[in-house]
């Protein structure tokens, strides 16, 4: 009888290892996303400052807003 409950333990313990060794690779992979998405937008906006040639971010909304004037 001890037996079996110490081998149904035991399975329990190795699913809960298992459950948890899945709960941190979806918890770095969601982790390893979020670094990629704020890296892709400090590069766009790099490219973006560049081609402004220096102009504040300031002197471009004013600029379009008397466009649309």
């Amino acid at each position: 009888m001890a037996s079996s409950l110490e081998n149904r333990l035991d399975m329990l313990a190795h699913e809960i290892k298992k459950i948890k060794k899945e709960a941190i690779l979806q918890r770095l992979k969601k982790t390893a996303a979020t670094v990629h998405a704020s890296r892709r937008w400090k590069t766009l906006g790099s490219k973006i400052s560049r081609k402004w040639d220096n102009i504040s971010a300031t002197e471009e909304i004013a600029r379009q807003r008397d466009k649309n004037l």
